[in-house]
């Protein structure tokens, strides 16, 4: 199996925003970092609005659960 960082390399090098909100997502749901998860919520999060990805309502509540917005 791919690690997370070569499946991410790979959607930025696509441009497959849709994936990159699912695999940051994936990012932040794996490390014990609140710091890193934040960080990967709100790549997830810009993604999805991109998009008009729906995850984007849930990634807001995430990140607003943190205080991060």
């Amino acid at each position: 199996m791919r690690s997370l960082q070569d499946r991410l390399l790979d959607a930025h090098a696509r441009d497959d925003r849709h994936g990159l909100v699912a695999l940051y997502t994936e990012a932040a749901d794996w490390t014990d970092d609140v710091d890193a998860a934040c960080f990967y919520l709100t790549h997830a999060y810009i993604f999805a609005l991109e998009v008009g990805d729906p995850a984007s309502e849930r990634l807001y509540l995430r990140l607003k659960a943190e205080g991060r917005v």
